[in-house]
This record gives structure tokens, C-alpha cells and sequence, in this order.
């Protein structure tokens, strides 16, 4: 067998692992839960045995959200104030509104997203 025949084996799938991690599930198996809190990531998956205490997501997942949150702001933003024309306390309420949800709901998937990419590039002692 030679190096490069080692590389390609050892080499996992990056996109079913970014989906399982989407999903907060396993990127080994997707069948564990990948957090066992809104943030925290779990030692190891109770479905395969994965240990996922190697990953340092650190800022990566705020990043993510901010960049992905503030594309889907600046959407609603010109579809809000083009079709209904609120005054600008409405205008604030609802985009702080659509603001935190956002962001709440994309946070913990783009930490799965970060922790799953490590994984599959084997990163950081995966």
C-alpha cells in the first residue's frame, strides 16, 4: 500500500458529516446527539462511541450566525419596509424580533456544523 493509497482511506466525507452535524446528530454516525445542551458538546456519541471532547469550536459558530443572521436581516429588512412601511419603533421591534430568533435557532447548528467539519478534516485530535 503506498501514501497515497493511506491518505484516500483514511480520509472521511465532508458533506454527510456537515448535514449530521446541521442536524446536531453524530458526524461518525449520525445517531447521537451531538450537544446535551443548547451550546455544550457531548464527550462522546451514546449511539457509535465517538469521542467528540477533541473539538474547539470557540468563536467560530458566532461568526457563522452573525454572517448568516445578518444576510437574512438584510432581506426582511428591505421586504418589510418595502411592502408595509412601518414607522421605526414597528420597523425596530420587528427586526429585533426576527433578529434573536434567528439567531437562537442558527447558533447551535452552526456549532454542529464547525464541530463536524473538524471532525471530517480531522482536526484537533479527531
Amino acid at each position: 500500500m503506498t501514501g497515497t493509497d493511506v491518505l484516500h482511506q483514511d480520509q472521511r466525507e465532508l458533506k454527510p458529516a456537515l448535514l449530521k452535524g446541521l442536524r446536531l446528530r453524530c458526524p461518525n454516525c449520525g445517531g447521537g446527539k451531538l450537544l446535551h445542551s443548547y451550546l455544550k458538546v457531548n464527550d462522546s456519541c451514546t449511539e457509535c462511541g465517538q469521542e467528540l471532547h477533541h473539538q474547539r469550536a470557540d468563536d467560530g459558530p458566532a461568526y457563522l450566525t452573525i454572517l448568516v443572521v445578518g444576510h437574512i436581516l438584510g432581506f426582511a429588512l428591505h421586504i418589510v419596509y418595502t411592502q408595509m412601511r412601518p414607522d421605526p419603533w414597528t420597523l425596530a421591534i420587528i427586526m429585533s424580533v426576527i433578529t434573536v430568533g434567528a439567531s437562537l435557532i442558527m447558533l447551535p447548528r452552526m456549532k454542529g456544523l464547525v464541530v463536524a467539519y473538524q471532525w471530517a478534516k480531522r482536526m484537533h485530535g479527531f
